[in-house]
């Protein structure tokens, strides 16, 4: 595809292992790319400091996700570093874990604050800023279909992202803007490895038929191909999880 000089992104979480391998990815299709943390600003620099280094354009920005004044501001510095907002790819999310009968109750909550209240905060905001031609990525997982024991509630505020992604995308009948959600399988980013033993680390890549786990460079090849190209998948849950499920 043609390197694009004019078209923006936002990439909420992008201080984290998947959204940082997006910026940089969209980066290298010439977006300029607006990289958003929720409290590791450190992080966020150094994805910008990539990017820029690479020859891109970049900015970090922080905010609560699921605050729509503090993520307004983000949009805003799209607009004002850039000159507006053609691609959202929201990444941000959070994965405490616990078997049913066991998770407390205020942790479910803040699980849903931050997936589903911040996936609709987001979208809410890109729907209403996000130009013709554009795109919305959303990010779900496979654990929607695998059903792990102790993912739960992670499962169900995505099972949630889904649903709001699907529907989105049909409300938005004539704008020109695709919307579209990425399910990763097991990742290796930080997140992913915490708490977890070399021998559950090889049972749960062997689960695939690749017989390995993910890159945050695998699923940002597909955010790229929803982001840019793929003009006519529109509506879609893609599964990057190596064949797991």
């Amino acid at each position: 595809m043609p390197q694009s000089t004019d078209r923006v992104a936002i990439v909420t979480g992008g201080s984290g292992g998947i959204g940082r391998a997006t910026a940089r990815r969209l980066a290298a299709d010439g977006l300029a790319v607006v990289v958003h943390h929720a409290g590791n600003q450190d992080r966020a620099e150094e994805a910008v400091d990539a990017v820029t280094r690479a020859g891109g354009r970049a900015v970090s920005a922080g905010g609560d996700v699921a605050d729509e004044d503090a993520m307004r501001a983000v949009f805003d510095v799209a607009d004002a570093r850039f000159g507006g907002v053609d691609v959202v790819v929201h990444t941000a999310g959070i994965m405490p874990l616990a078997p049913v009968a066991q998770m407390d109750l205020d942790t479910f909550d803040r699980i849903q604050r931050t997936n589903v209240r911040g996936t609709f905060v987001v979208d809410q905001l890109a729907v209403r800023r996000v130009r013709a031609g554009g795109a919305i990525v959303n990010l779900s997982t496979s654990v929607t279909r695998l059903q792990l024991p102790g993912y739960g509630a992670y499962a169900a505020s995505k099972g949630a992202v889904e649903a709001l992604t699907l529907i989105l995308a049909r409300e938005l009948r004539g704008r020109d803007v695709t919307v579209n959600a990425v399910a990763p399988g097991p990742t290796a980013t930080p997140l992913f490895f915490e708490g977890k033993s070399q021998e559950a680390v090889d049972r749960i890549a062997a689960m695939n038929p690749m017989e390995r786990i993910g890159t945050p460079e695998d699923v940002a090849e597909t955010v790229a191909f929803l982001a840019g190209p793929a003009r006519w998948v529109n509506g879609q849950v893609l599964y990057v999880n190596g064949g797991a499920a």
